[in-house]
């Protein structure tokens, strides 16, 4: 392309052009390169770290009172002009504008419990713990906190770190996906509009390099990380190993099991609601269906007839459609790839997306909807995260059976029960080892107040995101024990070990 617009950094305050090379950025619809990224340099990397560090001494020192009213105005700006954020997202992942809009509203509750932040940064206080002396906590904020954000929410996913961390007193540096990074430099636009001082937002588009530039520099407190297991795995390791606080979000595997028990027609719904939203690029996403052999081939055929139903197509269509495209051409080939080896493993294909087609959109990144049946539990299919939109069915005898394959997988981040018996439910929640479970409720992310991760290889660190988690990763707490004393009173000399008394 000719004249292809450059995005840019936002550092110190302002957009800043990169003295580096340039990365492609699509529209997965169309699949035209609409514009290029920079790729920051080490220079720019450190300065855009820097001015954010100069920046934290500073708003650290703010009151209370002034960060929340500009969290309250940036709140206010986002809920008004949330529909262009919408349009930024839809044409540079994919997705359709509803889940856009969706997806910002979700991360918009995060802000909302930013603005209530005094109350979830208070320390504690215990009068006359010993004769004469007080003990009691207080909380400060870390320092600049790097978040890695990946390309499936532009948007939201910044939303569950920024937010408190910058309400908590901190600088953040960004560093979006290089294949969507416009929503950020927005975001950052409407913080400076919202009254945030300069360096306190920071954007540095980048690569590899970019990334090992945060994780490396001891003027970085904290990292928080949301992607695949393999660099969530790397982004922790290396992180801690210089001393910072790491919050590294991983893959998954995400299972629904269906109880003969349960309303299949509800079943069918959220299982194409919960596979097939946003291409299944959703950590979220169920991507296998534990299904009872007595129900299996009735639900597969319900879950096929509404297949059937759903529009493929570009997400900014004024008809918008169901499910857009994949994030890249070669997401596309991947995702595509485990179809061929389920398919090769002895899996029944049973409704088949390889070689989709949109009229008028030929070159888009798309791959239509897949319904898988008896897939082997020890195909790569079933084990590794697939990120696309293919649904498998795996057909098993038990309760117990379904609860010991989900245990049994590498990954813990969601899984749903789907039935009427509350007793099944209660020992499914107590039994299964992961993080977020959903009871008749296919993709169960907590709202803002409570916390977002997952266990084994889905997380890596002990916080999670957003909630109390949030509050207590972006501070770090300081005991002072005090003593005044009256001057008619000394302690006199002791050189033991302190008592309480």
């Amino acid at each position: 392309m000719t004249n292809t617009p450059v995005i840019p950094h936002w550092i110190n305050g302002e957009r800043r052009e990169g003295a580096g090379a340039t990365s492609p950025v699509f529209n997965p619809a169309t699949g035209e390169e609409i514009a290029a990224v920079s790729l920051a340099t080490e220079s720019e990397i450190a300065e855009a770290i820097a001015t954010a560090h100069t920046a934290y001494e500073s708003w650290s020192r703010q009151s209370v009172a002034r960060r929340q009213a500009i969290i309250f105005k940036f709140r206010e700006l986002l809920n008004e002009r949330k529909g262009e954020l919408a349009e930024i997202i839809t044409r540079e992942h994919g997705k359709v504008l509803s889940d856009a809009m969706g997806e910002i509203l979700r991360g918009q509750e995060v802000v909302e419990l930013a603005t209530g932040f005094p109350h979830l940064i208070k320390g504690a206080f215990s009068e006359n713990a010993s004769t004469g002396i007080d003990v009691y906590s207080i909380k400060q904020p870390i320092g600049v906190a790097g978040i890695i954000s990946p390309f499936n929410f532009p948007a939201m996913v910044p939303m569950w770190f920024f937010p408190i961390a910058i309400a908590a007193g901190n600088a953040v540096v960004v560093k979006p996906s290089e294949k969507n990074p416009s929503a950020s430099i927005w975001l950052a636009e409407l913080w400076k509009e919202a009254g945030l001082p300069d360096g306190v937002f920071t954007v540095l588009n980048g690569d590899k390099l970019a990334v090992d530039g945060l994780l490396h520099s001891d003027q970085v407190a904290s990292i928080s990380f949301v992607g695949s297991t393999p660099i969530a795995k790397y982004i922790y390791e290396t992180a801690a190993a210089n001393g910072k606080r790491v919050q590294a979000l991983g893959g998954a595997k995400n299972h629904m099991l269906v109880l003969p028990d349960a309303d299949l027609d509800l079943v069918a719904d959220q299982a194409i609601n919960a596979g097939y939203g946003a291409a299944g690029e959703r950590c979220m996403a169920i991507s296998v269906v534990l299904a009872i052999e007595s129900v299996a081939d009735e639900l597969i055929e319900k879950i096929k007839s509404r297949m059937a139903e759903l529009k493929i197509g570009n997400g900014a269509d004024e008809q918008e459609p169901d499910m857009g495209p994949l994030i890249t051409a070669e997401h596309r080939n991947k995702v595509a790839g485990y179809i061929d080896i389920a398919e090769a493993d002895g899996a029944d294909v049973v409704v088949d997306g390889r070689g989709f087609k949109v009229p008028g959109c030929e070159n888009g990144f798309f791959l239509g909807p897949t319904l898988l049946d008896r897939v082997p539990t020890d195909s790569r299919a079933y084990t590794e995260e697939i990120f696309g939109p293919v649904l498998s069915v795996v057909r098993i005898q038990s309760f117990d059976e379904g609860v010991e394959l989900i245990n049994s997988g590498a990954f813990g981040n969601g899984t749903a029960i789907f039935t009427n018996d509350g007793g099944a439910a209660r020992r499914f929640q107590n039994e299964v080892q992961v993080g977020m479970i959903g009871i008749n409720v296919p993709i169960p992310v907590p709202v803002a107040y409570h916390s977002f991760g997952g266990w084994k290889a889905s997380l890596f660190g002990d916080s999670k995101a957003y909630g109390v988690h949030g509050f207590d990763f972006f501070t770090r707490e300081k005991a002072v024990t005090s003593r005044w004393l009256d001057p008619a009173k000394h302690g006199g000399i002791n050189l033991g070990f302190p008592q309480n008394d």
